[in-house]
């Protein structure tokens, strides 16, 4: 019955039923966010969010619903392979709309952002659960929501120079973060969009970013170890999201001013990183 009626409210262009008190609304959907069937989930739950966030129906609630989103970021943090990750990655997607809503409209104070973005970089550095597609369940992709709501961040106006390197280092704490999962689902690709976005700003300078590269570069070069270890599972994955930020960084539309510098220093790290290939 409760699918119905949602299914109903989807084909009614997502307008906000005046039947039912909006908390109770809200309430339902959370819960949706968490469920592993992706109609409920994927198909409802979120777009209905979403678009309500950007509609400004939450405009004088959005601190509220901000928060609630944080506190899905802790629901069965450190599980790996279980439903939980849908609710952690879900409420991840629709903090990342309050985020946009706010830099578009002001609503809330600049320390609820700033506590909004200590809550997702401790969830995205935490996450064990790296899934992208998952049969029978659709879309996780923590990684990729994780990335989208660093990009939403780096465009927050109380985000300084300081704030935005603790984003870049974020980034980078996650791809260095040992795993058992290579990413496939355009991850690399979503984390490189996110970079962009903080160094559009142009308030990050080189001082900050060669070294920061440099770090990333010396991780991502394969090296001897243990033989029973698979070094791509860390050295695979920063790699891939250097080159993807390399083409990010050399075609996009509306580049930062350190490009050229930047896209030097990029090319020193992928040869260290790929001396086989890069002679």
């Amino acid at each position: 019955m409760a699918e119905r009626f949602w299914e109903q409210v989807k084909a009614n262009g997502l307008k906000v039923p005046e039947d039912r008190p909006l908390a109770e609304l809200t309430s339902e959907l959370t819960s949706m966010l968490g469920d592993p069937d992706p109609q409920r989930r994927d198909g409802i739950a979120y777009p209905t969010l979403a678009a309500w966030v950007s509609e400004g129906v939450y405009d004088d609630l959005l601190q509220g619903l901000g928060d609630g989103m944080a506190t899905g970021l802790d629901v069965g943090l450190g599980e790996d392979g279980a439903d939980s990750v849908f609710r952690r990655s879900f409420s991840c997607l629709v903090l990342t709309e309050c985020i946009l809503r706010d830099n578009q409209m002001h609503l809330v104070p600049g320390d609820t952002i700033l506590r909004w973005g200590d809550r997702i970089a401790g969830w995205l550095v935490r996450e064990r659960d790296l899934r992208g597609f998952v049969p029978g369940a659709g879309w996780a992709h923590a990684l990729a929501h994780g990335a989208d709501a660093i990009g939403a961040l780096a465009g927050a106006e109380t985000m300084s120079r300081l704030e935005l390197t603790v984003l870049l280092d974020v980034l980078a704490d996650r791809l260095l973060e040992p795993t058992h999962y290579h990413p496939v689902h355009g991850e690399a690709d979503r984390l490189a969009l996110a970079t962009m976005q903080v160094l559009r700003r142009n308030l990050v300078g080189l001082d900050v970013l060669e070294p920061w590269v440099a770090r990333l570069a010396h991780r991502a070069a394969t090296s001897g170890g243990a033989v029973d270890t698979d070094p791509f599972l860390v050295t695979g994955n920063v790699q891939a999201y250097l080159r993807a930020l390399y083409l990010q960084l050399a075609v996009a539309p509306n580049p930062p001013a350190c490009r050229a510098d930047l896209l030097l220093a990029l090319i020193d790290g992928l040869k260290l990183s790929n001396p086989g290939y890069l002679v």
